[in-house]
């Protein structure tokens, strides 16, 4: 069964970055897309990013365009998520998820859930 497990969340100040982590041990992502979703208290669960694995094509909701960057390691079966121009908005759970097919925008259609980690974003 495929497992994923995410690090690098933490607490930094408005404008700060960080290096979100999603490594599916001894797993091949070949055909599989990798999304990244978060949850704030009191608010649904929203699409963040996703990178299809087979192509690399990425994707984005506007409010993090421009700030965030996905990327994906085939060696590593990993997936990172450079979060830069950190907002206060931003602070949530970020979960990874993985479908096998191409992407896609709603988080039932993910098959393959890590255990989440924590994002704040505060002065």
């Amino acid at each position: 069964q495929l497992q994923l497990v995410e690090s690098g969340g933490g607490l930094v100040q408005p404008g700060e970055s960080l290096r979100l982590s999603c490594a599916a041990a001894g797993f091949t992502l070949d055909y599989y897309a990798i999304g990244w979703f978060r949850q704030a208290p009191g608010k649904e669960r929203e699409g963040v990013s996703c990178v299809d694995f087979a192509n690399g094509n990425t994707y984005y909701t506007d409010s993090v365009k421009g700030r965030f960057t996905i990327s994906r390691d085939s060696a590593e079966s990993s997936v990172y998520l450079q979060m830069n121009s950190l907002k206060p908005e931003d602070t949530a759970v970020y979960y990874c998820a993985a479908r096998y097919g191409p992407h896609s925008d709603y988080a039932s259609e993910y098959d393959y859930w890590g255990q989440g980690t924590q994002v704040t974003v505060s002065s």
